[in-house]
């Protein structure tokens, strides 16, 4: 599966501002946003999930092979058994990120593996926000990329168990075209809602200064 330039986003953005020592990818895939996690702080427990078995071997391989692996650790497991799992425990994360499978464009592929992946019924958004809410610590973050269109029904969701955005980031692909992704960071605590918004292109390739300088850390040529 290649690396899309959503997860890259959501790697590079997420706040570490309160030096996270325990973190959480769902659905973490191949582990790119944990390996990016990984090389941004000094977190010394960075757990991911996946259910997807190619998916979670190259995950495996992946955190073996990093810098990292001392500090990552992959479990092949459902959301919701994970939950299950740790539920009762008085240790719970300070940082939960994830790119949640959802809807692209409202149509199907016939690639039954990359649906799994990509679409929301693999992960409904309900399912994901009450697993968060009973995961992340008092004072934890959670950090997701969701379609703009979503936005509004995610963060009414959210309200539901107590999550409430904190910071809020509107991706376009180039100065003149529509919002097309949100980058949100919840907790349980209610204030006031920081904005900004991220143009990735002047035009093909030609990448813009905001962009360059939030993820030029993972790219080997950026």
């Amino acid at each position: 599966m290649k690396i899309g330039t959503d997860g890259v986003l959501l790697g590079a953005w997420t706040s570490i501002e309160k030096q996270p020592f325990s973190i959480l990818d769902i659905g973490a895939g191949t582990g790119v946003l944990s390996l990016m996690l990984a090389q941004r702080s000094h977190a010394e427990l960075i757990d991911a999930i996946e259910i997807d078995d190619s998916a979670f071997e190259q995950c495996v391989n992946n955190f073996e092979q990093s810098y990292w692996g001392d500090r990552l650790f992959c479990y092949h497991a459902p959301l919701k058994d994970f939950v299950e799992e740790l539920e009762g425990e008085e240790d719970k994360y300070d940082l939960i990120i994830c790119n949640p499978p959802f809807y692209s464009e409202d149509y199907k592929t016939d690639n039954s593996q990359r649906d799994l992946a990509r679409f929301q019924d693999a992960m409904p958004f309900e399912h994901l926000l009450e697993s968060v809410s009973k995961l992340l610590s008092d004072e934890g973050s959670f950090s997701v990329v969701i379609p703009f269109k979503e936005e509004s029904i995610f963060i009414s969701l959210a309200s539901k168990y107590n999550l409430f955005p904190n910071r809020k980031l509107h991706v376009k692909g180039n100065p003149t075209s529509e919002i097309k992704r949100s980058l949100i960071d919840f907790s349980f605590l209610e204030g006031v809602i920081k904005n900004d918004i991220l143009v990735i292109e002047t035009e093909r390739h030609q990448y813009t200064p905001d962009y360059i300088n939030l993820t030029k850390d993972f790219y080997l040529n950026m």
